[in-house]
């Protein structure tokens, strides 16, 4: 194992607590200016990649750094970046994302509120756990080439199956043939969230970086929240209810395909394919 005492990843994680608040309480002030919450999606990439650099500055690897540092630094810088330009260039000129919209008039709250401690709050404090590899794995003075390069090979699995999964269902929906269908091509036949599991192949890739220490290794939390996020709290539930309502052969859908893991389609379940 590589030397972390744990000190300065305490100091890293209080910093980088503060950026993840300063870089919410910018998109809410923001978001409250447009009243429009879809903006914390722009926010979530951009987020991760403001926490990887004040970890760089806190840690002292401002100048000359070390090739592990700038290493885990590209990894997140890459994914951030990619997944806030996305998700800006999706949103952009469009209507509250319809999971927005019921909150925004939930309870009779004002917006302000419902803004607050519903979004943004939740989203920063997941943000932070999520981002613990991260910040921690920058206090590490090195990590093995075998153990890098398997970190990176998880990694580039999920930049994959979230950038391809992204493009398919972007190319599926301008297709004005396709209204109303459900997106069961390409990697979508395999997994009805090929996003989300390249989104949680990444955080695991990157932890397994940041394990080259026993304080890495106890930042598991972060794949492990990050998971638990997209599985059963933010990312399934919400779009597959959505989509059940709105898409009418969706049930069929999820019947012959895998929530989550890519496995081959269940041949017993097919059928007429296509209908959203």
């Amino acid at each position: 194992m590589i030397a972390n005492d744990g000190s300065h990843s305490l100091i890293t994680l209080a910093f980088g607590l503060l950026t993840v608040a300063a870089v919410m309480g910018f998109t809410l002030w923001w978001a409250v200016r447009k009243e429009k919450l879809t903006v914390v999606d722009t926010a979530w990439g951009l987020g991760f990649i403001a926490v990887a650099v004040v970890s760089l500055v806190v840690t002292g690897y401002g100048d000359g750094m070390p090739g592990p540092q700038l290493f885990l630094f590209l990894l997140v810088l890459i994914w951030g970046a990619r997944l806030a330009i996305y998700l800006q260039v999706r949103n952009s000129g469009k209507a509250e994302d319809p999971r927005y919209q019921a909150l925004a008039g939930a309870d009779g709250r004002s917006f302000t509120e419902v803004a607050l401690r519903r979004v943004f709050i939740p989203q920063g404090v997941a943000m932070w756990l999520v981002a613990i590899p991260v910040m921690v794995g920058m206090n590490n003075e090195g990590t093995g080439t075998v153990q890098a390069w398997l970190g990176f090979v998880v990694w580039a699995v999920g930049m994959v199956f979230e950038t391809v999964g992204d493009w398919q269902l972007a190319s599926f929906k301008n297709d004005p043939d396709n209204q109303g269908k459900v997106m069961d091509r390409g990697l979508w036949q395999y997994t009805r969230h090929p996003n989300y599991f390249g989104d949680a192949c990444v955080w695991w890739g990157i932890w397994i970086v940041a394990a080259s220490s026993w304080a890495g290794v106890a930042t598991i939390v972060g794949p492990i929240a990050m998971t638990v996020f997209l599985t059963k709290v933010t990312g399934v539930p919400l779009t597959e209810k959505g989509m059940r309502e709105s898409k009418p052969g969706y049930d069929e859908y999820v019947r012959r395909t895998s929530s989550f893991i890519p496995m081959p389609p269940k041949k017993e379940a097919e059928g007429p394919q296509h209908a959203a």
